[in-house]
């Protein structure tokens, strides 16, 4: 049995993968388990976020008893996608497994594994810009998931294997996180107890919305002298964090912009085709006219490496919109938030 003096935590090399391998069919059922190939092509290009738990040998080395291992996403929440594939310099690290063999469970190995794993990944926030860990688990892993410092999410999107899943989240840097950014209120020193406040469920009674396309006159119904008639909202089922009061915006038709790569699937509505006008809010002449915003950082590498992405800041559910950095102009899309009503 293996003492917590005498376990390393270190990454996972190419020799071990066939090891980590075998813990992985011995730990899922064959409708869950990764294949052999799924875990050379993780070590080979997110071999940053392959990790192990080690105990030394008689005869020297060291035996592999379990293993974490994740990929890179610029989705703020799992998706289907997300989860099969790989995006270098992204934001979110998708965990696929975490996993001890049958011979050490119940020892402290997962627990000590996982979060030698969160603080090996903050180390990397400087140079990597992690911001967040995504899982998904089932049900009866909840408690554990969250005893390692991860937020229950809800019910995932993701299908695999025969159970449901369930989304969770350790936000790893708060400063770093792309969708946090500059926020609209000034960074001070925190009272006592705010965190465990901003952290509790609202008692605020849940507010009547409706989506832009459930209008039966669309935008006309939403605007009052060309200004927002309704508080602005996050569009997410179960979220509905105010991120403009009404009137703070002004309707305005310009070119759609792509805000998200093509091939990224997105719960949010669907913009036009670039250079399509449509609708936006602009907001405008600074970010404290929102209630509650998120900023990523520059696109760097995009058709536009000044521009900024908006998101929900409590959720972290974007992109809504857009602004360039430095600009006094913020945009969001008309068709991509709830309209209190």
């Amino acid at each position: 049995m293996p003492s917590s003096s005498n376990v390393l935590f270190d990454l996972v090399k190419p020799e071990e993968i066939e090891d980590a391998y075998k813990i992985e069919v011995a730990g899922y059922p064959e409708d869950e388990a990764a294949s052999l190939e799924a875990f050379r092509y993780r070590q080979i290009n997110a071999s940053d976020l392959f990790y192990g738990a080690f105990v030394p040998k008689d005869a020297g080395g060291r035996e592999l008893i379990g293993y974490v291992c994740s990929t890179l996403s610029p989705s703020p929440s799992l998706t289907q996608e997300s989860m099969s594939t790989h995006i270098p310099s992204s934001s979110s690290v998708c965990v696929h497994s975490v996993c001890v063999s049958p011979s050490h469970r119940k020892q402290g190995v997962a627990t000590n594994l996982l979060k030698a794993y969160v603080s090996h990944l903050e180390q990397l926030v400087p140079s990597r810009g992690y911001a967040r860990v995504l899982l998904i688990t089932h049900e009866e892993l909840r408690h554990f998931f969250e005893n390692a410092g991860f937020e229950w999410l809800g019910k995932s999107r993701v299908v695999h294997g025969s159970k449901p899943w369930y989304e969770m989240r350790k936000i790893i840097s708060s400063s770093e996180d792309p969708w946090a950014g500059p926020s609209t209120s000034q960074s001070q020193q925190i009272p006592a107890g705010l965190w465990e406040a901003l952290q509790s469920p609202s008692s605020r009674p849940k507010r009547t919305t409706k989506l832009l396309g459930t209008f039966s006159d669309g935008l006309q119904d939403v605007t009052s002298e060309n200004s927002n008639k309704f508080d602005l909202l996050c569009p997410r089922d179960g979220c509905g964090s105010i991120i403009l009061k009404s009137g703070a915006a002004t309707l305005t038709e310009r070119p759609s912009i792509q805000l998200e790569p093509p091939e990224f699937q997105t719960s949010l509505a669907p913009l036009p085709d670039p250079q399509t006008r449509t609708h936006w809010w602009l907001v405008t002449p600074s970010p404290m006219a929102f209630e509650n915003i998120g900023f990523s950082k520059p696109l760097v590498g995009s058709t536009n490496p000044n521009m900024k992405l908006l998101a929900c800041a409590e959720c972290d559910l974007g992109p809504l919109g857009w602004c360039e950095q430095g600009g006094k102009e913020f945009w969001l899309a008309a068709g991509r938030v709830r309209y209190s009503v």
